[in-house]
């Protein structure tokens, strides 16, 4: 692996002999993006669903982890969002991180699932009380006449919960607030079945590489996934 500080004569390419399971290579990748502090969030990826029709759409999430064995990706939105009623009715997905200063993209296809309660509990209560009073009193996507009558709802919900409006005076970080996870938002997991992996190369000839492999289902949103298998790809 090349280190950050020789990315400014970026020489990296994939290895020779491909790696037999790309997801830690992905990990890895992350993880430099976040030491590197070349952008606010290095986890930042492109999410991609269709409804039923195939009418695509793509919008920003956040990858909040990434599991390489069995081989699984996490974000977390509102369930009944635009995202989250795609996916419910056409559960896959592709995803694209991409690094453009340290001369990466990564591209993820796959099944998607609802990630276990305990998860999305467990993860819900790391985030800011702000972004809890939010996920309560946002219908993600749906219409609202104004921008007036969202922050209303904002007060509305903070007060419910005993805390003050989010942005008023004394309402600032610090601020210890039981708030508990709305039933409509949590995690998915997006069940890994192919990756490609690009690295820019010298005169413009990059690198490239394919993973795929099958997901044999199993109960309760679970997968027993079979060997990937890796091929090298023309740029």
């Amino acid at each position: 692996m090349v280190p950050l500080a020789a990315m400014a004569d970026h020489t990296e390419l994939l290895p020779d002999s491909l790696p037999a399971e790309p997801l830690t290579l992905v990990g890895e990748w992350l993880a430099q993006a976040r030491a590197a502090n070349i952008q606010p969030n290095p986890n930042a990826m492109v999410l991609a669903t269709s409804t039923r029709e195939g009418r695509p759409s793509a919008r920003v999430v956040l990858c909040k982890d990434i599991v390489p064995q069995p081989g699984y990706v996490v974000f977390y939105t509102n369930y009944l969002s635009a995202k989250g009623r795609q996916l419910k009715d056409n559960p896959r997905a592709a995803a694209v991180m991409h690094w453009d200063a340290l001369h990466r993209q990564v591209r993820i296809e796959g099944a998607v699932v609802l990630a276990p309660d305990s998860d999305s509990d467990a993860y819900f209560a790391t985030r800011a009380w702000q972004s809890r009073i939010g996920a309560w009193a946002s219908e993600q996507s749906e219409p609202i006449a104004s921008r007036a009558r969202l922050l209303d709802a904002v007060t509305e919900t903070a007060r419910r919960f005993g805390a003050p409006t989010p942005g008023s005076p004394g309402a600032d970080d610090s601020l210890k607030v039981t708030i508990p996870r709305p039933p409509h938002w949590g995690g998915f997991r997006l069940w890994v079945d192919a990756v490609e992996l690009w690295v820019e190369g010298a005169a413009r000839i990059h690198d490239r590489a394919r993973w795929q492999r099958t997901l044999r289902p199993l109960a309760r949103g679970a997968f027993k996934p079979e060997a990937w298998v890796a091929t090298r790809l023309q740029p």
